[in-house]
């Protein structure tokens, strides 16, 4: 087997670039993936790493994680409540935390 850790960090960099590998560090605050589900993955203090091979671009993250569970409505969910009962944002959001479910939302605040 092969050990690389007597490279010099210069010699590396001429190899990677004779591959047609380059990287560039990007100078960030916080990384936001949001998955498909709508819950997010929350990188703060991060080291991003950008990584271009033959065309394709990588990106390699490091730092501070946290989850976020999916919200279980949307901002327009409550504003069509307030739409649709003209009753206060406030009132919109407390009755679609309690009923989980837009149209029991407005059925509940229509009475």
């Amino acid at each position: 087997m092969f050990g690389l850790g007597s490279l010099n960090p210069k010699k590396m960099q001429g190899m990677m670039k004779q591959l047609g590998i380059t990287q560039e560090d990007v100078p960030s605050k916080r990384v936001i993936i949001e998955k498909q589900d709508n819950s997010k993955i929350i990188i703060d203090n991060p080291s991003v790493m950008k990584m271009s091979i033959q065309g394709q671009e990588m990106f390699q993250i490091q730092g501070d994680i946290k989850e976020e569970e999916a919200q279980a409505f949307t901002e327009e969910d409550i504003k069509t409540i307030v739409e649709k009962t003209g009753k206060s944002e406030k009132e919109a959001r407390e009755a679609l935390e309690k009923t989980q479910d837009l149209a029991e939302a407005i059925l509940e605040l229509s009475d």
